[in-house]
């Protein structure tokens, strides 16, 4: 897992289709992080989807062909791919639409629609995106393309920012998903170059009351299978259930990841308890202050440099060590499984299930984890049924089989759950055996069946 960029949240029933009257309903939208959104209000609008160029990555014909001659505004719909998402806005604002929707083209979870990279084309028009714009998930697109294509009725769209900037404070809160690591390559210096270049606008805007900031910091958990191994032991805190990965990808040597989960922690800390006393902006001067005085280059980054930074702003030492708790114990840490389950708002690139000593894991990346493929077998006999009886262990795992769990030879059920036959292998063997040299007058023409291959034994008398 490797740094992570800034994202704003996906906004919850903030699309409203208010007309044709079968179609009213409720979606969400993620919204894109260019362009003005109206925070605090709505727009309503008629939906517009182009007869031609539906992907929006060409200007539009005509003179502000999109521009609504009635009342009501125009909302224009375009499809996901083949160019950058603000150039379609761009090419949507030029054409008149007041505000722009791009449904997605595959069934997956929204996703904020980023400013592109620096570059000279995009350059020319990213700073001039005035109208607002948001991705809607693929079925709902294909609905208002369906009802609009159908032209009976108007189709009418009610998008919603109240719940952007909430009342009655009148602030917009905004988040970063960040990390305290500085050794993870390009990500980590962009971001602090991002902290450093918007440090004064940030705190600006905190003191004068306009915005409220929250930083986030991602962790994943150890496999429990797997807590006592030396990759856990030395990426995680609180018996494996908030990690980070090894600065050095090197258990052996330098940092490991669980003194980046220390910092994190303490950093959340920081803001923590800053903004218990209304000094919240703080936050960016202590993160700031420790890239420069604490850096893992400089061998600095440490508890000891950390208080020295938090003296020099004047925090309070012993309020964030209580916050940040034991990480030694075995329980959950308050903070970090706050932060864990507000992991499920972010929706970008994050977390993946580890490969851990050659088994491969698969699942969410945050709650759940589980062995799969080559391997599964070693950790809990692949969730498949397990026993020992006489000395011998049976299990229904099937290393070369990865379809499921099948129970072995001698044994009936699910997999999940094996019972010994009726008739069990060695039963059946000695039966044949006995039926040669002790034929009973009920063995007369008896059939005598082993699990794997039949075994047939006529007596005669």
């Amino acid at each position: 897992m490797g740094c992570v960029e800034s994202r704003f949240v996906v906004e919850k029933s903030s699309i409203s289709v208010v007309s044709p009257y079968d179609l009213r309903s409720k979606h969400d939208a993620a919204i894109a992080n260019f362009g003005v959104p109206d925070y605090g209000g709505s727009l309503l609008g008629n939906l517009v989807y182009p007869q031609n160029g539906t992907v929006g990555c060409s200007p539009f014909d005509g003179d502000q062909p999109f521009k609504s001659p009635f009342p009501r505004p125009t909302i224009l719909l375009l499809d996901r791919g083949e160019c950058f998402f603000a150039l379609k806005v761009w090419n949507g604002q030029l054409a008149g639409a007041a505000a722009v929707l791009v449904a997605d083209t595959i069934d997956e979870p929204l996703i904020t629609m980023d400013s592109p990279e620096e570059n000279s084309e995009a350059d020319k028009y990213i700073d001039k995106i005035s109208i607002p714009s948001a991705l809607i998930d693929r079925s709902f697109g294909e609905t208002l393309k369906n009802a609009v294509k159908k032209g009976d009725q108007d189709v009418v769209i009610k998008i919603d920012w109240t719940e952007s900037m909430p009342h009655p404070d009148q602030r917009v809160e905004y988040e970063l998903w960040t990390n305290s690591n500085d050794e993870c390559g390009v990500r980590c210096d962009d971001q602090m170059s991002f902290i450093k270049n918007f440090k004064g606008h940030a705190q600006i805007l905190e003191k004068g009351g306009y915005t409220q900031f929250t930083p986030h910091y991602i962790t994943w958990y150890c496999p429990q299978a797997f807590i006592l191994s030396n990759q856990c032991k030395s990426q995680c805190i609180n018996h494996g259930r908030y990690c980070a990965p090894d600065p050095e990808q090197d258990f052996g040597q330098g940092y490991q990841g669980k003194d980046v989960v220390l910092e994190n922690l303490r950093q959340l800390c920081v803001h923590r308890v800053a903004n218990e006393s209304n000094r919240s902006w703080v936050w960016w001067d202590y993160v700031s202050d420790f890239h420069i005085r604490c850096s893992m280059k400089q061998k600095r980054y440490s508890e000891e440099c950390a208080q020295d930074v938090m003296k020099s702003l004047r925090l309070p030492i012993e309020k964030i060590n209580k916050c940040m708790g034991d990480p030694d114990a075995d329980t959950e840490n308050e903070v970090l499984k706050t932060e864990q389950d507000l992991q499920d708002t972010f929706r970008g690139r994050v977390c993946e299930c580890p490969v851990v000593s050659g088994v491969q894991y698969e699942g969410d990346g945050y709650a759940s984890c589980e062995a799969v493929g080559p391997g599964r077998c070693l950790v809990n006999h692949g969730g498949c049924w397990s026993d020992a009886k006489n000395g011998v262990k049976f299990s229904a795992c099937i290393e070369s089989d990865l379809s499921g769990c099948k129970c072995p030879p001698g044994f009936r059920g699910d997999g999940h759950n094996c019972e010994g036959a009726c008739t069990s292998y060695m039963d059946s063997e000695i039966m044949a055996i006995m039926s040669q040299y002790m034929p009973l007058d009920h063995q007369q023409n008896q059939v005598v069946h082993h699990e794997d291959q039949p075994l047939t034994h006529t007596s005669t008398v």
